[in-house]
C-alpha cells in the first residue's frame, strides 16, 4: 500500500476520518498476513514509511502506524503518505 491520505472532508469531521483511515490500515495488514507463506518464511514482517509526502516520509514500525496517523491529527496535517510494503520474516534463534 502506497497512499496520501486526506485529512479533512467536506461531510465527515475529521476524528471519524481518522477512524476510518486507521481502520483501512488495520484491515489491509489482516489481509496482508493471511496470504500463503512461501514455505522458508515463518511470518509476514512490513516494511513501513510515514511522513507529510512521499519525499519526507522516513522509516517506521508497523506498531507505531497509529501513533503517527494520530500525531499527524495533533499537527492538523492536511494530508499525510504512508507506505507499507510486505516482505517475508524469519526468526532468528535467541543467543544465550
Amino acid at each position: 500500500m502506497k497512499k496520501t491520505f486526506q485529512m479533512s472532508h467536506p461531510k465527515i469531521k475529521t476524528p471519524r476520518l481518522v477512524e476510518a483511515i486507521k481502520h483501512e490500515v488495520k484491515k489491509y495488514l489482516q489481509r496482508e498476513r493471511r496470504k500463503p507463506l512461501p514455505a522458508d518464511v515463518d511470518f509476514w514482517d512490513f516494511d513501513c514509511r510515514f511522513g507529510a509526502d512521499e519525499v519526507s516520509a522516513e522509516v517506521i514500525h508497523v506498531a507505531d502506524i497509529n501513533k503517527a496517523i494520530s500525531g499527524a491529527e495533533e499537527q492538523q496535517l492536511a494530508s499525510f503518505y504512508l507506505e507499507i510494503l510486505a516482505k517475508p520474516g524469519r526468526r532468528s534463534k535467541k543467543v544465550p
